[in-house]
């Protein structure tokens, strides 16, 4: 016991170094991990929420998803036979010239157009046909897989 009283080196000295405390060099990472699983979350929800803005009811089919590695340019016929591209509003006689100025004339671009269910086929093939005459070769249909009962 004595000789622990003599290792301690005299009082005052020690006593303002026993005071202070180490600087923590570790870095707490609990809150980035909370930030990030929130973040996530969010994005999970909002994901699905951000698709073309136009209101279409689209068949449903059983046939497979494609796959494609380019972003999809959309044209949309709604209810009503109103054109959209993407969610903007366009006339009949001006859907070519605006195709080939998004497309800046590139003939092998990926065009699907979605046509509510309630429309009459010749109307989405009338479009279709409109935009494979303007040249565009990869022209496809949009429609909704069945809900699967578990």
């Amino acid at each position: 016991m004595g000789a622990q009283l003599a290792k301690s080196g005299g009082g005052r000295r020690r006593g303002r170094r026993g005071n202070r405390r180490a600087a923590m060099s570790d870095i707490n990472v609990t809150p980035m991990v909370d930030v990030m699983l929130v973040l996530l979350v969010i994005f999970m929800v909002a994901a699905p929420l951000m698709t073309v803005g136009v209101e279409v009811d689209l068949p449903e089919t059983s046939a497979a998803p494609m796959t494609g590695q380019d972003e999809p340019l959309v044209v949309s016929v709604s209810a009503e036979g109103t054109i959209y591209i993407m969610d903007s509003e366009i006339a009949q006689d001006t859907l070519t010239e605006k195709l080939a100025a998004i497309t800046d004339n590139k003939a092998d671009t990926r065009i699907f157009v979605r046509g509510d269910k309630s429309i009459d086929y010749g109307r989405v093939m009338e479009v279709m046909g409109l935009i494979k005459d303007a040249g565009f070769t990869k022209v496809a249909l949009i429609a909704e897989l069945p809900a699967r009962d578990s």
